[in-house]
């Protein structure tokens, strides 16, 4: 049961009621089934409605960060998936491994993410990919090395653009961490208390 009152369209303000449309629009028909049983948005994005001007900026982020980068689809999703395990974000690694699978990530990596293993990579690109993103987030520093893997592999530009995607998936999954929300009816969670 998460801890944030699940809001649906009717009840909202004119803020958002906008913020709510373009969710919507921006991600209806994509990935996942947006809305709940009780007609809430799901994942982060009713947290987001909860507060319209920041939920405006993020989702205006999150796009940006997962469809408009320089970084391959399948390289995001490595990096996505490796917050989501380690914040052992439900909803997040939930909603986030289907779409690495389908994007080509092996299902052996998300295994061991799920299990806590390190991942043994059929791609050099995943393997430096998931080596920055583990570093930043269990290290707060990257070594020498493992950065100048992944510049030679983004450039700068892609280096700055993994440093903001991981951010900005640590807060999201801080945001589904801290109201506890729950994956869709009947799915099993990767991390049981």
């Amino acid at each position: 049961m998460t801890r944030l009152r699940s809001i649906n369209r009717a009840e909202l303000s004119g803020d958002q009621t906008e913020l709510w449309d373009t969710i919507i629009d921006s991600r209806g028909g994509g990935d996942l089934e947006l809305l709940n049983e009780e007609g809430g948005l799901v994942g982060p994005f009713n947290a987001f409605v909860h507060s319209p001007k920041i939920g405006k900026r993020l989702t205006s982020l999150g796009g940006l960060l997962r469809f408009r980068t320089t970084i391959e689809r399948r390289l995001s999703e490595v990096a996505i998936c490796t917050v989501g395990a380690h914040w052992h974000s439900e909803f997040e690694f939930w909603a986030h491994a289907p779409m690495a699978l389908e994007h080509g990530v092996a299902a052996s990596v998300i295994d061991a993410l799920r299990e806590g293993r390190p991942p043994e990579f059929e791609h050099d690109d995943e393997r430096v990919v998931h080596a920055v993103t583990s570093q930043l987030l269990n290290n707060r520093r990257v070594a020498a090395a493992t950065f100048s893997e992944g510049e030679a592999l983004l450039g700068e530009t892609g280096m700055v653009e993994l440093a903001a995607l991981v951010g900005y998936y640590c807060l999201i999954s801080m945001v589904l961490n801290l109201f506890e929300v729950p994956l869709a009816p009947g799915e099993t969670p990767a991390w049981p208390n």
